[in-house]
């Protein structure tokens, strides 16, 4: 009973990390808009 208590909880563990992973993609993608939005920004005003 305790080892499915345990694997369930790891299998969890490693979908929630699975679905936190692929949905930073996009998170990550606009992080790297932004810093160039920035660097360009910085750029105009030198």
């Amino acid at each position: 009973m305790r080892k499915l208590a345990i694997k369930q909880s790891v299998t969890v563990a490693v979908l929630l990390g699975a679905m936190l992973g692929l949905s930073g993609c996009n998170t990550i993608a606009g992080i790297g808009e932004d810093i160039t939005g920035a660097s360009r920004s910085v750029q105009r005003a030198l």
